[in-house]
């Protein structure tokens, strides 16, 4: 890998470069500022969603809208608005905090993910002066709620294909707009959509701000869903709506992009949610673990249920540690092309799509994580984790969805790659050097390296062989298949499967080193516990994903030669994970509640 330089890091650029420990920000450094945020956003939880869950999920009419309007009031709708606009103008990591204290909140933290994201940020960054004015005030108060309408019944995750229609009228001062949308949030309560639609037979889609009380719009009856059931879900119908021409956000055709580069903040952002969840989920099973006795003794002392919050929890943390790290790669990168002279609004997309593989992983992992949490916290709970008294069982049914939102895992998977390999072709990734040096060490006998020192060399040693491993199969894979590598979708999520293992590993190697550096080891034994199991349990996940990519595109003695490259680049020293996971759940059995 090549070392450190003075240039900012670049997304997907973790493949091939080096990070030292300093460089990446960990939640350990909040300001007291931002603490005071993160605390508001708990208070704003224990007041208003807690003792009404009940009357959110049973979607009492106008609960969720005064919800919204009471966030407005405290600010928090506001919170990626510029004070100029009526908001505060955080940056991007404090949003990601904001969300993340909110993951408590259930189906209001859907509404406020909705109104807040895919609702204000596409007027907030494509919007010309005269729009922003005129609605971003009233979004940051909450006076009015937003949504996205983009999904149709025939245009999922292939967004581009909505057959949405927009005509411009004879005397050219409107759009007339007819089709249909589906799987809206927020669609019960909004007073603005942001539509999108191809006018004439475009070949892309365009973005328009459309009044939901317009004359042509309508509403099916709520969708009955699995989970979330506070959110509002519904269909929206549009029927010779007449949308004014300087309602039409940025350029025509410019839709798509608008959403891609949109869909980009939403899959960070999600993660800072589920992220949230995890820790949640990780505190009501340690609580009621602590509380439920089962032959004399309460079940927080059994190995088996030690291993479960043991589990929850490193996978909370990795994720965490990943999530801010890119949060502040994202902040940076916006600062920089602030200095070059761009506007927030531009500039801020412009750092957000740079690290947009970083987004993708990050929804996969965070979503899946959450899956794992909650679905252990049901198995913690026992027959009370099946019964809708429970907080898990709620979490369990609402955790399901996160795996679709803003494209699906599979999607995100293949995005990963594709974004990191087009970057490489393009020459803003040195890939394929560093690909082809690692060919070159599959034909040579290894170098006896020198070994570093403290708790975790070994996997600052470890963490070389991962990324050489994702080098050697995606080089090879790109030589070998060539133009057909789109179509190989198993080997592509094999390789972004070990991408994702790899940049959570490296994260949380890079957070716990950090915590060394600056306070010492001691104290940190549990940190220290969960670097090391989740690099041992990683390294075993990466060489079953590589065996069966290369399996599937080479033979013979290619094959046989990246097998032994393989097994090489994720062999591990022996480790008692038993021992780690006993360390890690005593310290959160201790605290009661997650802890880290």
């Amino acid at each position: 890998m090549s070392e450190n330089n003075s240039s900012p890091i670049k997304g997907g650029e973790f493949i091939i470069r080096n990070t030292a420990p300093s460089e990446i920000f960990i939640a350990e450094n909040w300001t007291e500022e931002q603490r005071m945020i993160a605390g508001m956003c708990d208070e704003f939880v224990a007041a208003e969603i807690t003792p009404n869950i009940e009357r959110m999920d049973s979607m009492e009419e106008g609960f969720m809208s005064s919800l919204m309007e009471k966030a407005g009031e405290l600010g928090l709708l506001g919170m990626s608005v510029p004070e100029e606009l009526g908001g505060m103008g955080v940056d991007f990591k404090t949003s990601l905090l904001a969300t993340e204290r909110l993951a408590a909140a259930g189906s209001f933290s859907v509404a406020y993910g909705a109104h807040t994201g895919i609702g204000t940020l596409p007027l907030l960054y494509y919007g010309n002066e005269e729009q922003k004015k005129k609605y971003v005030p009233k979004l940051a108060s909450g006076e009015w709620k937003a949504s996205y309408c983009l999904t149709e019944p025939s245009a999922g995750s292939d967004a581009n294909s909505g057959k949405t229609k927009a005509k411009l009228t004879d005397d050219g001062k409107h759009y007339v707009l007819n089709g249909q949308k589906m799987w809206i949030t927020n669609a019960g309560f909004a007073d603005l959509f942001t539509v999108f639609a191809k006018i004439d037979d475009d070949d892309k889609l365009t973005a328009f701000l459309v009044e939901a009380n317009s004359p042509g719009i309508s509403l099916n009856p709520e969708e009955k869903k699995m989970g979330i059931k506070g959110s509002s879900t519904r269909q929206v119908f549009f029927n010779d709506v007449k949308v004014p021409v300087e309602n039409m956000l940025s350029e025509r055709e410019n839709g798509f992009k608008i959403a891609l580069n949109i869909l980009n903040i939403g899959r960070i952002k999600l993660a800072g949610g589920v992220m949230g969840g995890v820790k949640f989920v990780v505190t009501d099973s340690v609580r009621y673990a602590n509380e439920r006795e089962q032959f004399g003794r309460p079940i927080a002392k059994y190995g088996a249920i030690r291993y479960k919050l043991a589990q929850q929890a490193i996978l909370g943390y990795v994720v965490e540690a990943a999530t801010y790290r890119a949060g502040q790669n994202i902040d940076d990168a916006i600062a920089g092309y602030v200095a070059e002279g761009l506007e927030k609004g531009p500039a801020t997309l412009k750092g957000i799509e740079l690290f947009a593989p970083e987004c993708a992983i990050l929804k996969v992992a965070a979503s899946e994580a959450l899956d794992y949490a909650v679905d252990e916290g049901v198995q913690i709970f026992g027959g009370m984790g099946y019964s809708a008294e429970s907080s898990v069982e709620r979490a369990y049914r609402d955790s399901r969805i996160n795996r679709i939102f803003e494209g699906t895992n599979e999607i995100n998977r293949l995005l990963t790659v594709e974004m990191v390999l087009r970057r490489a072709m393009k020459g803003e990734l040195d890939l394929m050097s560093h690909a082809m040096k690692v060919a070159g060490e599959l034909m040579s006998i290894p170098e006896t390296k020198e070994k570093g020192e403290g708790a975790l060399a070994n996997e600052f040693e470890y963490l070389d062989g991962f990324k050489k491993a994702i080098l050697m199969i995606a080089g090879s894979a790109v030589q070998k298949l060539m133009q057909t590598i789109s179509k190989e979708q198993e080997v592509l999520m094999n390789i972004a499967d070990i991408a994702i293992w790899t940049y959570l590993a490296e994260s949380a190697l890079l957070r716990v080193q950090q915590l060394i550096d600056t306070k010492g080891e001691a104290g940190h034994e549990a940190e220290i516990a969960i670097v090391k199991t989740y690099f041992y349990d990683a390294a075993d996940k990466i060489n079953k994903a590589g065996k069966d990519a290369i399996y599937s595109f080479a033979d013979g003695d290619e094959a046989r030669m990246m097998l032994m490259g393989l097994k090489r680049f994720t062999k591990t020293e022996a480790f008692n994970p038993k021992e780690a996971r006993q360390l890690i759940a005593s310290k959160i059995i201790e605290a009661n509640e997650y802890c880290f």
